[in-house]
């Protein structure tokens, strides 16, 4: 997306603004049904990709970070293995509520930015491609590429992004549903040759696990 469609952001930086002003910091403040699914699915973006059997400490990017969520998980899971954790996020009211989620944490870090700036060992994308709104399937498609693209570069280790899949019978429109067999194509001629995908867990998503 180009400085043109920048309309399109600030009407999804109004929508999560709207319901962590509504909600707090809860999983339906980021579109999530309950805290079981939120679970869930981060628990499928980091396997395979972070191992569970080394103390080696690793860094990481969340892109559309939300209230803080994802550094409360990898916190619980992985401990003082998680050296520093960057979020980047559109919407400022979920910037200040992350804040106050995470508290007196100086290994959290949070920017307001559309895509990552610095490096991390890990890159995690949890449904913010998911929101579309009125933009149109092929553009919204364009975007996620090329996002995928830049989250790649700033990636050392792996990354690992989720999306709803084109296999429902029935679609919202203001929701992008993306074919998980066209993805795992592109990341493996465009990304790495080493890449994950898991469509097998009761949601109606898929996760794609790239590792550098």
């Amino acid at each position: 997306m180009t400085d043109n469609d920048r309309p399109v952001f600030q009407d999804v930086e109004s929508l999560y603004s709207d319901y962590i002003r509504r909600h707090g910091c809860d999983p339906r403040s980021v579109g999530w049904r309950d805290e079981a699914t939120h679970r869930l699915r981060f628990d499928k973006l980091v396997q395979g990709l972070i191992p569970n059997a080394s103390s080696e400490p690793f860094t990481v990017n969340d892109l559309g970070s939300g209230y803080g969520a994802m550094f409360r998980y990898l916190d619980e899971r992985f401990g003082k293995r998680l050296a520093h954790y960057c979020g980047y996020e559109i919407s400022d009211a979920m910037i200040e509520a992350s804040r106050t989620f995470v508290a007196n944490d100086d290994r959290f870090e949070i920017l307001k930015a559309q895509a990552p700036e610095r490096s991390a060992d890990y890159s995690f994308v949890c449904g913010t491609f998911n929101v579309k709104l009125h933009t149109s399937n092929a553009d919204w498609d364009t975007f996620v590429k090329d996002m995928i693209l830049r989250v790649a570069e700033q990636s050392t280790r792996g990354l690992a992004f989720n999306l709803l899949t084109s296999y429902v019978d029935w679609k919202e429109p203001h929701l992008f549903y993306a074919d998980p067999a066209q993805y795992f194509d592109f990341c493996k001629r465009n990304v790495s040759r080493k890449v994950a995908l898991l469509h097998d867990y009761p949601l109606f998503e898929w996760t794609i696990i790239v590792i550098k």
